[in-house]
């Protein structure tokens, strides 16, 4: 079985997040969802947990971050710019932010936003070969 991630975030409003996350394509698992959590499945591997405030404080004795914070960034990568573009320009569609510039290194291209709860997500996406074969030699 491959390694499988779960990502879990703090949620003011879950209807709100479920929609977002929808808008970029992403569908909510009904099994593993109540009136507390949504499951967003991103693909057969990886999955967002959101959860509302009450619901992720059961999981920690920590305070939680706000929206002001900043704990970790999630980076995914894309199959194309293109892909990135969609996914980018979706999230902003649907209430999101794009939080900092465009990256464009020719071999790596990647693009952020942070979700209407403040979290981080960037999109990437890398010229195979071109990582395979390293820097250019001078």
């Amino acid at each position: 079985m491959e390694t499988m991630v779960f990502i879990n975030l703090p949620v003011a409003d879950l209807e709100r997040s479920k929609a977002f996350y929808e808008a970029l394509g992403y569908t909510i698992n009904p099994m593993f969802s109540d009136d507390t959590a949504a499951c967003v499945v991103v693909s057969d591997t990886i999955f967002v947990m959101v959860l509302t405030l009450p619901k992720f404080a059961e999981f920690t004795d920590k305070t939680i971050a706000d929206a002001e914070t900043i704990e970790v960034i999630n980076s995914l990568s894309a199959p194309s710019k293109d892909e990135v573009h969609r996914i980018v320009d979706a999230a902003v569609a649907a209430g999101g932010t794009e939080d900092r510039p465009e990256m464009d290194l020719g071999s790596m291209y990647q693009r952020s936003f942070t979700d209407p709860d403040g979290h981080r997500w960037e999109y990437v996406w890398m010229d195979e070969q071109a990582m395979q074969d390293g820097p250019p030699v001078e």
